[in-house]
C-alpha cells in the first residue's frame, strides 16, 4: 500500500504565500514523476506543476514565474511554493506521484487534497 499525505494548504491574503508539502510512504520502490494538480468545483482536475526523478519541471501557463515545484528524493517529498497568490488561485490542491511498489508494479496515487483560499 502507498500513501501520500498532503499538508500546508490554508488561508492567504492576496500577493501572499504558501508551500504545500505531500510525502509519501508505504510499499516504495522507486519514484517517477511527482506533481501537483488542483480542481475547481465543477471542473476538471488540472496540472499546476510536475517534476521528474531528475528534476525537471513543468508548469501551467497559469502559474509559471509564481510557483516553484521542488523534490527531496530522499524523504519522497515534492513540495509546491506558491508565491504572489492571486484569488483565482483558490481551490482544492492534490499531490499525484508514479510510484513503483516493485520492478514490474508501479501505479498513479492521489493524495486527499488540501484546501488554498486567497482572499483578503
Amino acid at each position: 500500500q502507498v500513501y501520500l499525505v498532503e499538508s500546508g494548504g490554508g488561508l492567504v491574503q492576496p500577493g501572499g504565500s504558501l508551500r504545500l508539502s505531500c510525502a509519501a510512504s508505504g510499499s516504495i520502490f522507486r519514484i517517477s514523476a511527482m506533481g501537483w494538480y488542483r480542481q475547481a468545483p465543477g471542473k476538471q482536475r488540472e496540472l499546476v506543476a510536475v517534476i521528474t526523478s531528475g528534476g525537471n519541471t513543468d508548469y501551467a501557463d497559469s502559474v509559471k514565474g509564481r510557483f516553484t515545484i521542488s523534490r527531496d528524493n530522499a524523504e519522497n517529498t515534492v513540495y509546491l511554493q506558491m508565491n504572489s497568490l492571486k484569488p483565482e488561485d483558490t481551490t482544492v490542491y492534490y499531490c499525484n506521484a508514479h510510484i513503483s511498489s516493485s520492478p514490474i508494479k508501479s501505479g498513479s496515487y492521489w493524495g486527499q487534497g488540501t484546501q488554498v483560499t486567497v482572499s483578503s
